[in-house]
């Protein structure tokens, strides 16, 4: 490239490299290169000057030179566009207060070595924004048009050079080009009336209630309007939201259909509540319905129940996403079974900053675990948390900086331009169908109110709110706009207003006159099905056991590996042991056993989903459910090749979370009630970083939500030395959130009472979560071993077991327990032949089996009833058992001493401590 000959020589050979690559490969260089050589060429070849071959393939040769100083300028153009690209967002007027901070963006003409004198010289550097030459003055007023307008694009960043290319064509072409139509200006102004009327309609008629309003943000609601219209267009059938409650009336109302007088009825507290449902307020509860575009395309809408804290639904929703997809959609042939469902998490400006769930959430978006085929993300960014600056709520410039770490594009765009939210918004469903991930959209508004109605934000932003006082609302503000334009008659918008006014008055009335019923949302037709449960439910639970024949099909399918599959040795010694179980040599171990339930369970045609950290070989090298070649490293999951007819067996290694990864699998298991979804923790003492999910999904899944959800969670527990981290996994914290038969909370000590609890899971009626205080030491212990026949046809789960050694007439002391405790305790009895001391298990602490413990004790009518528990005193089982069975006595427990750490870290000193435990549970 001789005519470059002026420039120095490290740029000359950098951009001959360039040219190089691109005669050779196009799409090699950047989109910007490749449009900045067309040009050239185009010159060259078209121009005054004509070319002249020089013979060895580079660039062409002018006869006459270009001008050295213009070629140059030419550079700096295209460095310009690039410039306005990567910072235009910067400059953008998105904030609907007034000027934003300057990010200094250095977007001038000077900051490129350009002038106000060069801008009615044409470049052919404007092929890259307009497809041909243009003058400068032309290039910039489209490039501040796009990028530092009422929107700012960030997309840059993105690697995938498609993708990137993509949203470029949608940015510089369509968004320079963007004129709503009449129709969509209109459908646009009655989203925004139906958002400002309802607020204006409570605020004034349930004066002071709290509502958490939209006002200042309306336009959210016309934003949800075009997603879900054009995504249904695109082929989406199924819209999943989760959100905090700003908003979540309005959108309640107005994008769900919910209808008004449901939302007065919960305002007036004229609600019916179960026997054991507690409810929650209204702001929170979630909602299902069907609604119908105006072209006519059916779409389901589901709004999940979302507590105070903020974020937390976020894996509920694409754990419930993933879950519609994996079962309805799947079959259809030629179509990405993602497609159909659409994930929407609508965030606060503070929280998507703020809450360390949103990062987890985003990290596993394209995991194939956690995948769903990309969320729509829109933030409502107030500006403020609470009554927090967002100078104090985060160091990243943007809330939204997040959705960099997955390449996901992020449109900021200003709140008061509804047609500028209408346009981002139909960009960002058409890029999640078209590359199925995740996209951010960040709408800068205000809160017209306090942090809730009855808050005085003057107090900490006095003048922020001196400028919303002066704000109109979005309705009227786009109303000016489009009769200011000519395009729409303002007794449009009035009668508009005024029509809603009188139907909301009118329903309003209706609740106050006639008490409408609370109706509750539909059920799916699976929920359905099921039934709630009743005291007599736990009495005894149902038989649960198998036919031989479908224990020695799973047992091939757990003994048999692929044709060329080569095996560690130390995997060839568990197929070896397999086949021996399954033979009849040997009893089921705990790693046996267990798998035999869960391929028990998709003999029956049911998914089995299980994810964690390690679980595939388990964290203790007991599973083994996923083998790997030792010199392909190729996968064989043993339980997927049952045989025909099978359900699905998903079992992943999940990325290092527990709230995330807990939080999707409770969403799946609350989407399909017939899959058995299973959530362990490496070790049980880490279920703590999962502690909300617990507390406010979990444990309250019916009392507040009005809910069944079927969640199993395995939490590695036992006291065997390992240190504070490493021994226990909270018992007493699930046994205070037990009541009214909740959930399930087990340590069992077999492994067919482990298979037949899985198997209870879905073989009841009804559904409860189930929290397992799983194995450590028993998963090879040889006494916790169970024979073929604890598995067959009539066997079920046993809430507690008794003591076949002791002499009932003889027994003068009762042990009670739960757990690997039982072995050692057993260890003792049987050497020191001690028939006067008895010991039951304890499999089942919740719901208490108080009738069969008594029915036990009813043998040892004389003797002294102790609990023990290797667990602190303040800890584990003991506070509970005096509550569910205070006839054991006050005081009588053997366990370690209070303490405000679980456990020692000392070896030594925990040996020291378990032998004396055990031998004073003797004495």
């Amino acid at each position: 490239m001789e005519k470059y000959s002026y420039i120095a020589n490290s740029e000359a050979a950098y951009i001959e490299d360039l040219y190089q690559k691109y005669l050779q490969q196009p799409d090699s260089v950047d989109l910007s290169w490749q449009r900045f050589f067309e040009g050239f060429e185009f010159s060259a070849k078209y121009g005054e000057n004509k070319p002249k071959s020089n013979g060895n393939g580079a660039a062409p040769v002018a006869e006459t030179p270009i001008s050295a100083s213009h070629t140059r300028k030419e550079m700096e153009v295209v460095h310009l566009i690039r410039g306005y690209r990567q910072r235009g967002h910067l400059m953008s007027q998105t904030n609907p207060l007034g000027p934003r901070k300057n990010r200094y963006p250095e977007l001038d003409l000077k900051d490129f070595n350009l002038s106000e004198a060069d801008l009615e010289t044409v470049f052919e550097a404007g092929i890259e924004v307009f497809g041909r030459a243009a003058k400068l003055r032309e290039i910039v007023d489209a490039l501040r048009k796009v990028y530092t307008e009422k929107v700012g694009f960030e997309y840059q960043y993105i690697r995938d050079r498609r993708a990137k290319s993509w949203l470029r064509k949608k940015i510089e072409q369509e968004y320079l080009n963007f004129t709503p139509t009449i129709e969509q200006k209109k459908r646009i102004l009655e989203k925004l009336n139906d958002a400002v009327t309802f607020e204006n309609f409570l605020h004034t008629k349930f004066l002071g209630k709290k509502r958490f309003s939209l006002e200042g943000g309306e336009a959210t609601i016309p934003a949800l309007d075009v997603a879900i219209n054009r995504g249904a267009e695109l082929g989406v059938e199924e819209v999943v939201i989760g959100m905090a409650h700003r908003g979540r009336l309005n959108v309640l109302t107005n994008v769900l259909q919910k209808p008004y007088e449901q939302v007065f009825n919960e305002f007036e507290e004229n609600v019916e509540l179960d026997e054991f449902s507690d409810g929650d307020v209204k702001y929170h509860m979630g909602y299902e319905s069907q609604i119908e575009t105006p072209e006519g395309k059916a779409v389901s809408l589901k709004l999940m129940a979302n507590p105070s804290h903020l974020e937390a639904v976020n894996p509920a929703v694409v754990g419930y996403a993933r879950a519609r997809a994996d079962e309805h959609y799947g079959h259809i042939e030629g179509q990405d079974k993602y497609d159909p469902v659409l994930p929407i998490l609508i965030h606060g400006d503070a929280a998507v900053a703020g809450q360390g769930i949103v990062y987890e959430v985003t990290q596993m978006s394209n995991l194939p675990a956690y995948y769903t085929g990309g969320t729509l993300h829109f933030v409502i960014n107030n500006q403020i948390g609470f009554t927090t600056d967002h100078e104090d709520d985060r160091s990243s410039i943007y809330c939204s900086d997040i959705a960099k770490i997955v390449d996901a594009p992020i449109f900021h765009v200003n709140g008061n331009d509804p047609e500028a939210v209408a346009f981002v918004m139909k960009v960002a469903i058409e890029f999640r169908q078209e590359f199925n991930r995740d996209v951010f959209v960040d709408m800068v508004c205000y809160r017209k109110y306090g942090h809730n109605e009855s808050d005085e934000p003057r107090f900490t932003q006095p003048t922020m709110y001196s400028k919303i006082s002066q704000q109109l609302n979005g309705r009227d503000l786009y109303l000016k706009v489009l009769t200011e334009r000519g395009e729409l008659d303002a007794q449009i918008a009035d009668q508009m207003k005024a029509e809603l006014e009188g139907e909301l008055q009118d329903l309003l009335q209706k609740v106050k006159q006639k008490q409408l019923p609370y109706k509750r949302p539909k059920l799916e037709r699976d929920w359905a099905e099921l039934r709630r449960s009743v005291p007599e439910d736990f009495e005894k639970s149902p038989v649960t056991g198998i036919t031989k024949e479908v224990i020695e099909k799973v047992g091939q399918a757990l003994t048999s590996l692929p044709e060329g599959f080569k095996a560690l040795k130390q995997i060839e010694k568990v197929i070896e042991e397999r086949k021996q179980i399954f033979a009849g040599e040997k009893p089921l171990n705990w790693s046996s056993g267990e798998l035999l339930a869960y391929g028990s369970i998709l003999t029956e045609g049911k998914t089995v989903r299980m994810t964690g950290q390690d679980i595939q070989r388990g964290t203790f090298s007991h599973r083994h459910a996923v083998l790997h070649d030792a010199e392909t490293n190729a996968n064989h999951n043993s339980l997927a090749h049952i045989g025909e007819g099978q359900g699905k067996f998903e079992i992943y290694n999940s990325l290092l979370s527990e709230y995330g990864v807990m939080g999707f699998e409770y969403g799946y298991a609350m989407a399909n009630p017939h899959a058995l979804v299973i959530w362990e923790a490496q070790f049980g003492d880490f279920v703590n970083g999962a502690q909300i999910m617990i507390d406010q999904f979990i444990a309250a899944t019916e009392s507040k939500w009005n809910a069944m959800n079927g969640l199993v969670l395995l939490l590695p527990h036992g006291y065997e030395g390992q240190g504070p981290e490493h021994s226990s996994a909270r018992p007493e914290r699930f046994l205070i959130l037990s009541a009214e038969y909740n959930m399930y909370v087990c340590n069992i000590t077999t492994p067919a009472n482990y298979f037949h609890m899985i198997r209870r899971q879905l073989a009841l009626p009804f559904r409860k979560p189930a929290i397992l205080m799983s194995p450590k030491s028993m998963l090879r212990h040889p006494m916790a071993v169970s024979p073929l026949s604890d598995f067959a046809e009539g066997t079920s789960f046993r809430e507690t077991i008794g003591d076949e050694f002791a002499e009932p007439k003889k027994v003068k002391k009762v042990l009670l327990c739960t757990g690997k405790l039982y072995w050692e305790l057993l260890d003792k009895q049987q050497k020191d032949n001690r028939k006067d001391v008895a010991i039951i298990r304890v499999e089942q602490l919740y719901p208490f089996p108080k009738k069969q413990i008594q029915a036990y004790l009813d043998q040892y009518k004389k003797a002294d009833v102790i609990w023990v528990q290797e667990e602190p005193e303040n800890m584990g089982y003991w506070s509970f058992i005096l509550r569910e069975f205070p006839e054991i006595g006050l005081g009588k427990v053997i366990a370690r001493k209070a303490s405000a750490s679980p456990a020692t870290g000392y070896m030594k000193i925990h040996a020291k401590e378990q032998a004396e435990l055990i031998e004073q549970a003797f004495s």
